[in-house]
C-alpha cells in the first residue's frame, strides 16, 4: 500500500514551454544556436524525444519537458544493410544516432511514390518510422540521398493500391518507391487487378 501511495504521488516533470533546441534537416542538434558536437549527448537527447498527437516534438525527461523545433524529421538514415531477395528480403537501416531499425509492418517506409521514375531525383526522399508517436504521426528518420539511391537499386516491379510501381520488400511488406515506367516491355510489371503487391 505504501508503494502504491508513493507511485500515486510521483512528481510530474517540470513544464518548460519551448526549449532552445533545434534539430536541422541534416540531423544536427543545436542548443541556443550552437551545434552539439558530442554524439553521446545527442543520442541521450534523442532517446528522450517524443511526438505529441498534434505532431509537435517534445523532449521529455523524468525531471522536465518542453517542446523543441524540428526542421524536417528529427533523424537521418545514414546506412542500409540488406539480406535476401524478393518477399524474403530484409532491409536494416542505421540512423545518425546509431538506432538500428528493420523496415516492416511496425516500422514502415513512407514514400512519395506516385511520381515517374525519372522524377525521383527531385521527389521527397522516403522516411522510415523510428518509433510511434502519441497520435497518428510517428517519429521518423529521413532517408539520406546515398541510401535512397541504394534503395532504388534494389527496386523491383510490384503493385500498390492497384497501381503498377517499383518498390522494395522488407519484413514481408512491399513498399512502393516510384511509378512503373510505361511502355517498357522489359520492365516485367505484374498485373495489378487487385491491391496485392
Amino acid at each position: 500500500m505504501a508503494k502504491l501511495h508513493a507511485e500515486g504521488t510521483k512528481k510530474q516533470p517540470h513544464q518548460c514551454g519551448k526549449l532552445p533546441f533545434l534539430i536541422r534537416k541534416d540531423g544536427s542538434w543545436l542548443y541556443k544556436g550552437s551545434v552539439i558536437r558530442r554524439k553521446p549527448m545527442v543520442c541521450l537527447f534523442a532517446s528522450a524525444l517524443r511526438r505529441a498527437a498534434d505532431g509537435i516534438f517534445w523532449l521529455r525527461t523524468p525531471v522536465e519537458e518542453g517542446t523543441i523545433e524540428v526542421e524536417d524529421a528529427p533523424f537521418v538514415v545514414t546506412e542500409l544493410n540488406w539480406r535476401g531477395t524478393g518477399r524474403e528480403q530484409t532491409l536494416c537501416f542505421r540512423t545518425n544516432v546509431d538506432a538500428v531499425i528493420t523496415a516492416g509492418p511496425e516500422y514502415p517506409l513512407r514514400t512519395q511514390w506516385d511520381v515517374p521514375l525519372d522524377a525521383c531525383d527531385s521527389a521527397t526522399p522516403p522516411y522510415l518510422t523510428v518509433r510511434a508517436g502519441e497520435g497518428p504521426l510517428p517519429v521518423e528518420a529521413r532517408i539520406s540521398r546515398p541510401v535512397w539511391y541504394e534503395l532504388a537499386a534494389l527496386a523491383e516491379p510490384g503493385c500498390y493500391c492497384g497501381q503498377p510501381c517499383l518498390g522494395v520488400w522488407s519484413g514481408g511488406v512491399f513498399f512502393p518507391l516510384a511509378r512503373a515506367p510505361r511502355g517498357c516491355p522489359d520492365a516485367n510489371i505484374p498485373d495489378c487487378d487487385d491491391d496485392t503487391p
